[in-house]
């Protein structure tokens, strides 16, 4: 008899999430990305995963070690949403900077 577990969690970018956490995922694992279309944001949503396991030691062990690796994947995605909001997304032409060296050269 197989033991099983589902875990639903909402996120504001649940794909980016998705991605994050899938090297950790085990053959017995699958996670999947549920649209919240209420919110009119593609991006919400929320993460399901089961887990299959053969004994309910291993349905433990398995479920603890995901939700680690879930809080994990929510830091990286947060840092990685917060380091794209910093760059900027159209510098200008060079040229509209002010410089403070000299490139004339007067001879």
């Amino acid at each position: 008899m197989s033991r099983r577990a589902t875990i639903r969690t909402a996120h504001d970018d649940a794909a980016l999430v998705a991605r994050a956490i899938s090297p950790d995922n085990t053959d017995e694992m699958t996670t999947t990305v549920e649209r919240d279309d209420t919110e009119g944001d593609d991006t919400t949503g929320r993460l399901v995963t089961r887990i299959d396991r053969e004994t309910t030691s291993g349905l433990q062990s398995t479920v603890d070690d995901y939700v680690v690796n879930l809080e994990v994947a929510i830091d990286v995605a947060s840092q990685a949403r917060a380091v794209q909001g910093d760059q900027p997304t159209d510098t200008g032409p060079v040229s509209d900077h002010d410089t403070d060296s000299d490139t004339t050269h007067n001879e």
